[in-house]
């Protein structure tokens, strides 16, 4: 709100195209980013005259928190005149040393550069500062370039017709000989293409040529070793055959002999049980016979009885023949009872001999 002692600062800016001083009035002063036009007619070093018709990017850069600089905004009341023609005496100056050709072909770089300047590497800056009120041109545009005068106009239109003509033919011969020589690069490419060719095929015919060489050489050095070594498996399948034979013949002779053996003792423990049988029997035998003779002998003696007994050892033999006849008896002996006496083989040796 407005004070009882302030009131509002109307602004008076430069306004159309190109700028005239105090069109446009306001009260407000916008900070941008915003544009503004404006027509330059500038005259080369040939006496070239051209209207130039430019657009400039501006903006203000000010720290709202810092008073002075706030303040610093409306120090220049036409800030877009004032700007205008800054930059607008920038672009004359830079013209009037350049030719109508030269500016023809490097109008931008030439602007912009007058406009910005160069910095320390040589390089176009991309900013234009007004200290006194901190406003910053940010980008400049060259919307058209036309001659003043009727004359300049129409002989910058042979000058572009010319250009053109030239360039068309230029390019048609730049054309031309850039078709011959890639015609002549792609035969001489062609005709070493061939040469080389003819070279791979020499050098492939003597490498085929020693490829079989060496083939030959391997088949016959192949056969040869083949036969070898076939002779040679011949051998050792022949040997191992041998040796295979010889062990199934030490085999077969081995089971032979252990039949053999085992047959034989076989016979033999069966001839040793027949006889362990045999002598069996013969001992039962033995011992029967021997019982049933003492238990004859047994029978006799206790049917004779003593008296007849020391009657037969007190007669005369002939008696005791006729008496032990009589008894079945062939002969007899007389012992004591108190000296034991064999009587099995005494008997036996006796009685004579067992009739079978």
């Amino acid at each position: 709100m407005l004070g009882p002692d302030e009131q509002f600062t109307v602004l008076h800016l430069s306004g159309n195209t190109p700028k005239t001083v105090k069109v446009v009035e306001v009260i407000a002063l916008l900070l941008g980013p915003r544009f503004s036009t404006d027509v330059v007619t500038v005259e080369t070093s040939d006496h070239a005259r051209l209207s130039l018709k430019l657009s400039y990017n501006w903006v203000f850069e000010v720290d709202k928190s810092n008073p002075e600089q706030a303040a610093a905004l409306f120090s220049v009341p036409d800030f877009i005149g004032d700007f205008c023609k800054a930059i607008a005496s920038r672009v004359r100056g830079a013209i009037s040393s350049q030719s109508f050709d030269n500016f023809h072909k490097n109008s931008a770089t030439l602007i912009r550069k007058a406009v910005f300047g160069t910095d320390e590497q040589g390089k176009i800056k991309n900013r234009l500062l007004f200290k006194s009120n901190n406003l910053v041109i940010t980008n400049i545009d060259i919307q058209s370039v036309e001659p003043v005068d009727q004359k300049t106009r129409e002989a910058l239109q042979k000058s572009v017709e010319l250009a053109i003509e030239i360039t068309t033919k230029s390019q048609e011969a730049a054309a031309r000989h850039e078709a011959e020589r890639r015609e002549q690069e792609a035969k001489s490419r062609l005709d070493r293409q061939r040469i080389e060719d003819e070279a791979e095929v020499e050098r492939s015919r003597k490498e085929l040529l020693m490829l079989l060489a060496a083939s030959n050489a391997v088949a016959s050095t192949g056969a040869a070793s083949a036969s070898a070594k076939a002779r040679a498996e011949a051998a050792r399948i022949e040997g191992e055959a041998n040796v295979t034979q010889a062990k199934l013949k030490a085999v077969a002779q081995q089971l032979a002999t252990d039949s053999q053996l085992r047959a034989l003792m076989s016979e033999q423990e069966t001839e040793i049980e027949y006889k362990r049988e045999w002598n069996a029997l013969e001992i039962r035998k033995e011992k029967e016979l021997a019982e049933v003779e003492a238990e004859k002998f047994k029978s006799v003696v206790d049917a004779v009885g003593p008296a007849i007994l020391a009657t037969v050892s007190l007669a005369t033999p002939a008696m005791q023949a006729k008496l032990l006849k009589g008894l079945g008896l062939n002969s007899h002996m007389v012992t004591e009872g108190h000296y034991p006496v064999n009587l099995f083989n005494t008997a036996t040796g006796l009685i004579g001999a067992r009739k079978t």
